[in-house]
């Protein structure tokens, strides 16, 4: 155990994560007032940021006394305490850099007067805001990012599937005569593959797409099938139906820059298995573009968020078109519309819902928080699969970046469980000039 720390807290983390309080250990944590009346204009709304500010507001009444503004109020057993900064403090150093009256400046300032109060200790600033933490640095204040729920290894996601070479043949030729599989113990990397992760096994005659199955404990040839008229491209696309389409896998994460099938996929699969789920649900959170809040725009609520909702129905589209006009396909996709059991709307929607016998894909979860992915996965009732899809390096949530957002963080907590599978999609099908964009730029 280190030295005692104090921490100032900036509004963003509090947003982030509204349990943020009881992670700091031991050391004290320091409110600027200015953080609560921030806190104060985002109380009201449906998005969870507004749900994170309500319950923080909660948390804090449950542990407010006499002291908070003055001696501080103890968090708990094994916690530091808690202090409320009231009013204007003296920073010279801060005012004379940023003169501007501004919350951000006033958070530095009482982060610069802790230090000065207390010499023998570090104060810290710790905020989200990259731009804060630049200024901090600036005039000589301590400051980090809020790093709680970090994942600190995200070389997963620059990587497609392994490849094992020199497999004996054999065992790859037993592969393809068993439907049961072979079991995991007759493999050399039986230690280090994580459950229902998919591979290639290749030898000097022979090679197999193949998954290791935690359920059988043994390792399965992956089938190139086709859903709902869409066929895999290649060997990632196979491996993403092989996991969308076991029903013993309730949770998935697709990864992959744009053009690499993610949601295309994820609904086909969806679409095949129609009749064993009672509604398929496409949602995607709404992050506002060009600062336009969705507030402003024109419309009821559905036609506010319909241009949000556009790239899910073109995935819808390109699955009709693989199909006549008038199929019996087409006719029933629509019909499935008509009476609700296929279902695509904005995120914000299914708050509160109780998800039951559902095929739930949440697209661009790399938008979202870990405690909004949480919030979502405990949303499953009895029957439901949840299918996560996203781009780690497309990023338009302000506080969040490659190693803090809710998909990676999903992703780093389960991979070891039966119940999920990952799999990472390197390999661009939409075309020459989407891959050589996705490449270059």
């Amino acid at each position: 155990m280190g030295a005692k720390k104090n921490f100032v807290i900036d509004t963003n983390v509090i947003l982030h994560d509204y349990k943020c309080l009881k992670n700091f250990q031991e050391n004290d944590i320091y409110l600027p007032i200015v953080v609560l009346e921030e806190l104060d204009k985002f109380k009201k709304g449906n998005e969870q940021i507004n749900y994170n500010a309500r319950e923080f507001v909660r948390e804090l009444d449950e542990i407010t006394d006499d002291n908070l503004f003055t001696k501080g109020a103890p968090l708990g057993e094994g916690l530091g305490k808690l202090f409320v900064v009231t009013g204007n403090v003296e920073s010279k150093r801060v005012y004379d850099s940023f003169p501007e009256h501004k919350p951000d400046h006033q958070i530095l300032a009482v982060t610069d007067w802790l230090m000065t109060k207390y010499p023998k200790m570090k104060s810290i600033l710790v905020t989200k805001d990259v731009n804060l933490r630049m200024k901090a640095r600036s005039v000589g204040i301590l400051c980090e990012d809020y790093i709680t729920d970090k994942v600190l290894n995200v070389d997963i996601f620059e990587k497609s599937n392994e490849v094992f070479e020199g497999t004996d043949p054999t065992l790859i030729d037993n592969i393809y005569s068993s439907k049961e599989g072979i079991d995991i113990s007759e493999f050399p990397f039986k230690d280090i593959i994580h459950p229902n992760e998919c591979f290639v096994l290749k030898s000097d005659r022979n090679s197999v797409l193949a998954r290791y199955n935690p359920f059988s404990h043994a390792v399965c040839r992956v089938n190139k099938s086709k859903n709902y008229g869409i066929e895999p491209r290649n060997a990632e696309q196979s491996f993403a139906f092989e996991v969308l389409n076991d029903p013993n896998i309730k949770l998935v994460a697709l990864t992959g820059k744009a053009g690499t099938g993610k949601t295309l996929l994820a609904l086909a699969a969806a679409l095949r298995q129609m009749n064993e789920y009672k509604q398929i649900l496409l949602a995607r959170p709404i992050v506002a573009l060009s600062n336009k809040d969705i507030g402003f725009l024109p419309g009821d609520a559905n036609e506010k968020v319909a241009p949000y909702m556009q790239p899910l129905f073109d995935n819808l589209n390109v699955i009709k078109h693989q199909f006549a006009a008038s199929s019996s396909e087409v006719k029933r996709l629509e019909d499935m519309q008509k009476s609700d059991q296929l279902v695509i709307e904005a995120l914000a929607f299914i708050r509160g819902r109780s998800l039951s016998e559902t095929y739930c894909i949440i697209d661009e979860a790399q938008n979202l928080t870990p405690h909004e992915i949480k919030t979502i996965i405990t949303r499953a009732g009895e029957g439901t699969k949840m299918v996560f899809t996203g781009d780690i390096q497309q990023i338009d949530q302000p506080y969040l970046d490659s190693q803090s957002n809710g998909l990676v963080y999903m992703i780093d907590r389960m991979r070891d469980q039966n119940l999920f599978a990952h799999v990472n999609l390197v390999k661009g099908e939409r075309s020459e000039l989407s891959e050589l964009a996705s490449n270059l730029m």
